[in-house]
C-alpha cells in the first residue's frame, strides 16, 4: 500500500504541478471569471481522471509530455460538469469538494460562465499541443463526442428527464454516458497515444470501472456525510440509480461482481499492478 500511496501522490504533484503552471500563466481574462475557474479546478478533488490517463499511459509505454494535455483538458471538463451540476436548474447543491459549490461562492451567472470557460479551455488546451498529429485528431474527437451530447451530457439529460426508458435499462443508460463516458477517455485516449494496444480490453475495463464508481457514490449518498464525502448527503432519494433500482444489497453485489471482471483483464495486461491497486482504492473508497 505505501508503495502505491507513493506513486499515486507522484501523479498528483507532477499533474498539479503543470495544472497550476498552466492557470498561473494566463492573461487577458476577467478576474472574476478566472477566479471562478481556479475556485473549482483547483479546489482538489480525487484526480481519478488524470491519474487513470497518466498510469495508463505509463503501462502502455508512453512518456508524460506525450499525455498531460489530455490530463488537464480532463478535468478541465470534468470541473465544468459538476459547476453546472451543481447549478439551481440541476442538482442544486450547495456543496462540492467540500466547499461552497461555484454558484455559492460567486453567483449562478458566474458559474455557468466559469463551466463555459473551462470546456473551452480544454479543448484550446489540446489544439495547442506540441506535434499535433493523427493520434492527437482521433483523441480529440473521442474526447469531445465522450463528453457531449453523445455521452456526459446525453447521460445529464437523462438524469434529469425521462428518455424512453425505465427501470434498470435507464440507469445503465444514465451511469453508461454521465459517469463511466469520461472515465473511459483516459484510458482510451492513453491506449491511442500509444498504437491503440488493448483499446477493446481498456474499453471494457472503463465501463465497467465507471458504474462501480457510480455505485459507491450512490452507496455514498445514502450512508457518508457532507465532511466525509464532501458535497450534501441524500440529494439522490428520489433518483434513478442502482442502489433505489436494485436496492443496497443488489447493487453491492453487482459492484462487486463488475469489480472481479475488471480485475480479471487488467491482470492480462502488462505493466499493471498500479493500475490495479488504483482499481481497487475506487472499489472500496469512503468519499
Amino acid at each position: 500500500m505505501t508503495d502505491f500511496l507513493a506513486r499515486f501522490n507522484d501523479y498528483i504533484v507532477a499533474f498539479e504541478t503543470e495544472l497550476n503552471k498552466r492557470f498561473n500563466d494566463i492573461v487577458d481574462i476577467p478576474e472574476r471569471l478566472l477566479s471562478a475557474m481556479k475556485y473549482s479546478l483547483l479546489a482538489g478533488g480525487k484526480r481519478i481522471r488524470p491519474v487513470l490517463l497518466l498510469a495508463t499511459n505509463e503501462a502502455l509505454g508512453g512518456t508524460f509530455d506525450g499525455v498531460i494535455d489530455y490530463a488537464i483538458a480532463l478535468e478541465c471538463i470534468h470541473t465544468y460538469s459538476l459547476i453546472h451540476d451543481d447549478l439551481p436548474a440541476m442538482d442544486n447543491d450547495d456543496y462540492r469538494r467540500g466547499k461552497l459549490s461555484n454558484h455559492k461562492k460567486f453567483d449562478e451567472a458566474t458559474a455557468i460562465l466559469a463551466g463555459d470557460a473551462l470546456l473551452n479551455f480544454a479543448y484550446e488546451t489540446l489544439f495547442n499541443k506540441k506535434d499535433f498529429n493523427s493520434s492527437d485528431l482521433l483523441s480529440c474527437r473521442l474526447l469531445s463526442e465522450f463528453s457531449g451530447a453523445k455521452g456526459m451530457i446525453a447521460g445529464q439529460t437523462a438524469d434529469m428527464y425521462e428518455v424512453g426508458l425505465s427501470g434498470i435499462e435507464e440507469v445503465d443508460y444514465i451511469v453508461k454516458n454521465k459517469t463511466a463516458k469520461l472515465i473511459t477517455a483516459p484510458l482510451l485516449i492513453a491506449s491511442i497515444k500509444n498504437d491503440n494496444k488493448y483499446y477493446d480490453e481498456l474499453k471494457v475495463v472503463g465501463e465497467k470501472l465507471g458504474t462501480i464508481f457510480q455505485i459507491t457514490d450512490d452507496v455514498l449518498d445514502k450512508t457518508g456525510t457532507l465532511k466525509s464525502i464532501g458535497k450534501t448527503p441524500f440529494k439522490d432519494v428520489d433518483k434513478h440509480n442502482y442502489v433505489n433500482v436494485l436496492g443496497m444489497d443488489d447493487a453491492g453485489v453487482l459492484a462487486k461482481k463488475l469489480y472481479d471482471d475488471v480485475i480479471k483483464i487488467l491482470t492480462d495486461i502488462p505493466n499493471s499492478s498500479f493500475l490495479l491497486k488504483l482499481v481497487e482504492n475506487i472499489y472500496y473508497r469512503k468519499k
